[in-house]
Parts: structure tokens; sequence; C-alpha cells
């Protein structure tokens, strides 16, 4: 609780902001300056009714003023300096988790530079491979950007979410079963028909839309809830476009791939908001108590969609259990990635081996948990499983991923699949790391690599458990 509760380098930045000296903002709370003065040093912790005061006075939501943004700064940081070119300097985690905390604009910087030199040595080693300059500047950068935004955003967005609202109010959609309902409003409101069609006529799409003609084209080997979920996108190409342009206006994206590509997962946003409006899919997951197979079945959703819904569930005064998510593949690439959880997820290399979204493929279709902690303590309750992706016949076969959720072990007892876990039990909990390079564990059974920012201890005449020996 300690932990939590030692907010001095956010307090004294909320107080700055509002250009309040330390004995004004110490008046206005009810306190002295010298008690504020040491909450500010972090020499006395923030109890519960000051915070509650600081919400209030303030008008901030409580969540603004937890650690969780800067557990995700300092790990991007760690990476960051396990780099070869870096480590040499000593940084220490100290150190790097007084920089995210005092300073997080110029730790953001430090990860924007840091990108940008990969890049480059990048675009230096795709020339000297006699590869196009650039090549991976298109192929990877707008991709890593645009998952940042989301990233970065908690995934939520409330202009989207009220085009959701209106489409829904407005075509009167039952839960669960929207199909009509879509196919009714695309013809009334913007002239458009829909076909199912063989695969062929497609040329290996799933989706086309053909303008002149105003008609959607759907792959027939898509499921019914893709289906839906298609047309629910078609829609909101010509529904949301307005809240969509503003937020990319204003998102000053490096690239117009960048700018195509979160077009896209805002379109695929208000897709799932429609299939799963926001009022009704909160009250439905508190009292399902986010089992995700039940809410599937009510709102005619795909697991995915479902878990990817769960996890966008964050409107101001009505938020739900803040959950990250992530899509992993069987190599370990991962293709999708939120998180309102503070989850840290690696940006510049692989995720640990002993984490259950990797043990996921081992047991296709079961849904497996795990109390799962992190280098820095923070402890988070983990839930995965695989999902197939429709198969385009015999010559191509479905595609597995495995899906992860997951949130705060303080928050793990209002998930369904907690039941039965002694979550008091800390030490029951799975050591994991963010990625084997900046993992400082040194009794890892399935380290890959030796850690970056540290020197291997090699012993011809010993062989430990572990692969990689090293001294810190």
């Amino acid at each position: 609780m300690a932990r939590k509760t030692l907010l001095g380098n956010k307090i004294r930045r909320l107080r700055e902001q509002a250009g309040l000296t330390q004995a004004r903002m110490a008046d206005q709370l009810g306190i002295s300056a010298s008690y504020l003065n040491l909450i500010e040093h972090d020499q006395r912790p923030v109890t519960v009714s000051l915070l509650l005061k600081l919400g209030k006075q303030f008008d901030v939501e409580l969540t603004d003023l937890s650690d969780d943004d800067d557990r995700k700064i300092a790990g991007g940081l760690r990476e960051v300096f396990s780099d070869g070119t870096l480590a040499a300097h000593g940084v220490t985690s100290e150190e790097i988790r007084s920089l995210a905390e005092a300073a997080p604009n110029a730790a953001k910087a430090i990860l924007e530079l840091y990108r940008a030199y990969r890049l480059a040595r990048d675009d230096a080693q795709s020339m000297t491979l006699g590869l196009p300059s650039g090549t991976t500047r298109k192929l990877v950068l707008p991709a890593e950007e645009a998952r940042d935004f989301f990233h970065d955003r908690t995934n939520y967005f409330d202009e989207i979410e009220k085009a959701a609202e209106k489409v829904v109010a407005e075509a009167n959609l039952p839960a669960g079963e929207p199909w009509r309902g879509l196919v009714d409003y695309a013809r009334a409101r913007h002239g458009i028909s829909v076909e199912i069609v063989a695969p062929a006529g497609l040329g290996g799409a799933v989706r086309r839309y053909d303008a002149k003609a105003k008609k959607l084209l759907l792959n027939e080997i898509l499921p019914r809830p893709s289906r839906r979920f298609h047309l629910a996108y078609q829609i909101g190409l010509l529904e949301a476009r307005r809240p969509v342009d503003i937020i990319v206006a204003t998102a000053k994206l490096a690239s117009k791939e960048t700018e195509t590509l979160v077009r896209v997962g805002l379109y695929n946003y208000f897709a799932g908001a429609v299939l799963m409006p926001y009022a009704e899919t909160i009250a439905a997951a508190r009292e399902l108590r986010y089992d995700v197979d039940l809410l599937s079945h009510h709102f005619g959703v795909s697991f995915e969609q479902a878990c990817h819904r769960l996890s966008t569930l964050q409107r101001p005064g009505d938020k739900g259990v803040p959950l990250w998510l992530v899509r992993v593949d069987g190599a370990g690439n991962v293709s999708k990635r939120f998180s309102a959880a503070g989850f840290h997820f690696s940006r510049f290399g692989g995720s640990c081996p002993r984490w259950v979204v990797h043990e996921a493929f081992t047991s296709p279709g079961r849904i497996l948990t795990q109390v799962a902690r992190l280098p820095d303590g923070a402890t988070f309750f983990c839930v995965a499983r695989t999902v197939a992706k429709a198969a385009g016949g015999w010559r191509e076969p479905p595609t597995t991923y495995a899906i992860g959720i997951g949130c705060e072990i303080g928050q793990a007892h209002e998930l369904v699949y907690a039941e039965g876990r002694d979550l008091a039990n800390r030490a029951a909990a799975v050591e994991i790391g963010v990625g084997c390079r900046v993992c400082e564990r040194d009794n890892c059974r399935q380290r890959a690599f030796p850690p970056l920012q540290h020197r291997l201890d090699v012993d011809v005449n010993v062989k430990g458990a572990t692969a990689y020996s090293f001294r810190k």
C-alpha cells in the first residue's frame, strides 16, 4: 500500500499546474504547509481522506493520481538503458524510477529518441544488406506508433462512443441479434446493400465495399459475429468520420501510414461500441463478473471481440475494471496490445516465456489464469485463452492466437476467473519479467538471453540451473 500512496511528485506537479504555492494548496486541503512539503518529498503517505479532497478540490480522477503511468514509463526506460550502447553507463533502477516520477515528459522524450535511434539503426542495417532505404520505416514504425497511440490513451474515445450510441438508438438494435437491424439501417440511411459472396469473388479479401454500386461484399467464410462487426465498421466509415478526423488531426502522428492505421483502429472501436453499447456492456460485465464467454453469447460477438470491448470500459464516472489486453501468435509476436491497467508490455523485444499468455497454446480453447508479479513488484491477475480465425479451406488452415486480459491484483476479485484463488498469498505469484534482455531475475530456468545490463559470470567447471549466470 505504501507504494500506492507515496505520490509526492504527482501532487507537486498538480500544484504547479494549478499555479499554487505550497501554503495556498495546503490551505485549500486543510493541512499545514509543512505537512504538504513532507508529502511532496515522499516523507509522508497520502491518506484516503486527503486523496478524496484532492479529487474534489482540483477536479481530478483518483486514478490519475496513481503510479500506473509512472511504472509504464519506467518499464520503457529500463529497456532503453539495457541497450548495449547505454548499459555501460550503469543507470540504476532507482535513477530510472526517479526520472519517471519527477520528469515524466523528459522520460517520454527519451523513449521517443530511443525509438528514433532504433529506426535509424535498422535503416542503416537495411542499407548494409542491400535492402531499399526506409523499408523498416514503412513496414514497422507506423504499426508501432499506432499501437502506442491507443495504448497511451488507455484505449477509450468518448467521441466514438457517442457516435456509436446514436446509431444504436436510431437503428433500435436488439442486444445479441443486431444483424437484421444493421442491414436495414445501412439500406435506409445510406442506401447500402449487403451481399454474402464466395471467397473467389473477393480475391482473398474478407470485406470489400463497392462505393459506386453502394454494395458491401462479405466473404462467406466469416462467422456471424465477424459479419456483424464488418457491417458495423462500414457504417462507422460514414457515421463516425467527423470524430475520427478530429482525433487524428490532433494526434500529431508521424506519417500518413500511421494515420490510416489509427483510422482503421478507431472505426474498429466504433464497430465494437455498436455491437456492445457502453451502458449495457458495463452493466452486463458487472452482473456476470466479466465472464467473457457469457458476455460473448449475450451480445453475439466473438471471444476476442468481447475481450477487446472490456478493455475499453474507461468512461469517466462509470469506469469498469481497468484491463490490459494482448494478442500473441504462436511465435510470440504481439499483434494487439492495450493497457488500461498499467501492465508494461515489451516495446523492443520478446515477452516473458513464463507468462500464461504463452502457456495458452499448450491447452487450446481452455481458459488459464495466473497471478504474475513483475520485477518492480506490481502484481497482476492474468487470464488467457486461444482463439482460431476462420479458415479459407484445406490450403488455408485457421490461424491461432492467444488472447490475454488482466488487471491489478487488487481488483481481481471482481473477475469470475479469480474465484477460489488465494489472491492474498503473494508468495504464490509467478515471477515474470518484461523480457529476457531487461529482466534481472537470476533464477529463471526459462531465460533465453542474458540481461544486457549485467556481465556474464561463466565458469567452465560449473553448470547452474539457469542458462546464463551473471554478476549484478
